[in-house]
């Protein structure tokens, strides 16, 4: 299944009989509270899911957006209507980093049925389609069921293996790979041996997911093959879904390092890699 949707798609879609479970995410690191932006203009049908509430655990030991406790994210994403076998359309503001990160969590807890609209809440936007403010609870509650296992998950060993033996891709910017500046973790750089592959790299100017040849010959660019192991991490696990997801539709099945640097780094043991 295509784990895009087009704004096009998207509106035939909610005009049909049973339209698919909508979900704003949006959300930015340092911003005002998504919730806000929801206010103040949303899809017409979408709930809002928060990124830090209803898609992660408090920070601590497994990082800054660890996974939830299932049964917590169970009954978040049943308050927001989702139910088994019917499809649900996520997005955020643009790029659809946070997006991912729902498109993921959902893949990974058993949901198929899990689409991120290509180029988020401004393609909407300009495609000149009617917004709501406000806010807006579900018709009514889901009945989805968290059944976890669906896609690889990696350990910070198992990271650190995959980085020996395969390609650990680092979604980061460049300059936070190579530890010339860290502004949000207390330690600059990056995991020994990993591959800088930052994940804005996956779409275009407007926010847009580049196509899956154009995925694939960047991927296979820096030497992943149908047969490697291949992982990402990012900040806190939120970047690299996008990673995943990319890596998704390029034909690749990658295993997500959720807890990433702010995981890797509580651990002073650890190495630390600087520089290209």
């Amino acid at each position: 299944m295509n784990p895009l949707t087009t704004v096009s798609e998207l509106r035939n879609a909610l005009d049909a009989q049973h339209p698919p479970t909508l979900i704003d995410v949006r959300w930015s690191l340092g911003g005002p509270p998504g919730i806000e932006a929801y206010r103040a203009g949303h899809l017409p049908g979408a709930v809002f899911a928060d990124l830090d509430t209803d898609l992660a655990g408090p920070p601590g030991a497994g990082g800054r957006h660890p996974l939830p406790d299932m049964a917590d994210f169970e009954a978040a994403m049943r308050r927001l209507g989702v139910c088994a076998g019917h499809p649900v359309v996520c997005y955020d503001q643009r790029d659809s980093v946070v997006a991912a990160r729902l498109w993921w969590m959902l893949r990974y807890c058993g949901h198929s049925e899990v689409r991120v609209l290509d180029g988020g809440y401004e393609a909407w936007m300009r495609a000149g389609l009617p917004v709501r403010t406000g806010m807006q609870e579900a018709a009514r509650p889901g009945d989805f069921r968290a059944e976890p296992g669906a896609l690889p998950v990696v350990s910070a060993e198992e990271a650190a293996a995959i980085a020996r033996g395969g390609f650990l891709l680092d979604a980061r910017a460049g300059e936070r790979y190579r530890g010339e500046v860290e502004p949000v973790d207390p330690v600059a750089g990056h995991i020994p041996g990993a591959v800088s592959a930052p994940s804005i790299d996956n779409v275009d100017t407007e926010g847009y997911f580049r196509s899956p040849a154009r995925l694939r010959e960047r991927f296979t660019a820096l030497g992943i093959d149908q047969d490697a192991e291949v992982a990402a991490y990012c900040g806190s696990g939120v970047t690299a879904a996008h990673e995943v997801l990319a890596l998704h539709m390029a034909g690749f099945r990658a295993g997500l390092y959720v807890g990433s640097w702010s995981d890797w780094v509580r651990d002073p043991a650890r190495e630390v890699a600087v520089g290209g």
